[in-house]
């Protein structure tokens, strides 16, 4: 199934997709991964919780790829490390913003790993252990689906999903269905408890939740 998980890098048959893909309506219509959180933008706060735990990420958005593509590209000229290859971007095949279903099936499609880690660009705090405790859950539970839970609430778009469910998900989609939770109650899926950091999961979802952050 999935290796031991006692080195930062975990084996390369898991691989992370940062969902970027949504209008962001309460932003006020701004891309909310771009949107600058404590001078970066946004989605580098999660970036650099996830890149000490997996080898592998990608991102899932629908507009300014060219942007997020070249967040993983280090500048020579400021920095002594080698330079890095641009992040692969992924856009939904469906149109109109879909949800992060849509984003979701569009990282099963092209995923190079057996597992796919998801989560969100507007949770800055994520768990620094978090791959070690989703795949110890999902070892212990034999399930295809670990779902992070804080204690209070499931927290749906922090998932690790096998990719061999793509199928599964390509018809719940064209069956019209895009809640994220029901898809999951349709497989084997497990809850990861964080309750002890339910913090890192807090969401910025508007201007002002990331003024109170800052503050």
């Amino acid at each position: 199934m999935i290796l031991q998980t006692k080195t930062p890098h975990p084996q390369p048959s898991l691989s992370a997709l940062i969902l970027a893909g949504g209008r962001a309506q309460r932003m006020d219509g701004c891309d909310k991964g771009l949107v600058e959180l404590q001078g970066k933008p946004m989605i580098c706060h999660v970036i650099e919780r996830l890149q000490p735990q997996l080898n592998l990420i990608r991102i899932n958005a629908n507009r300014n790829q060219s942007t997020y593509a070249a967040l993983g590209v280090i500048d020579s000229a400021s920095s002594t490390e080698a330079k890095s290859r641009p992040f692969t971007v992924l856009s939904d095949s469906l149109s109109g913003f879909q949800g992060p279903l849509a984003g979701i099936a569009e990282g099963m499609q092209q995923c190079p790993t057996e597992w796919m880690l998801v989560v969100p660009c507007d949770t800055p705090l994520l768990p620094m252990d978090l791959v070690e405790r989703m795949v110890q859950q999902l070892q212990r539970s034999n399930a295809d689906i670990a779902v992070a839970h804080d204690g209070q609430r499931l927290q749906p778009v922090v998932a690790l999903i096998n990719r061999s469910l793509h199928p599964s998900l390509l018809d719940y989609l064209a069956a019209g269905e895009r809640k994220i939770d029901r898809w999951y109650v349709k497989h084997n899926y497990c809850e990861v408890c964080f309750s002890d950091q339910p913090q890192a999961f807090l969401n910025i979802n508007s201007l002002q939740d990331k003024q109170l952050l800052e503050n």
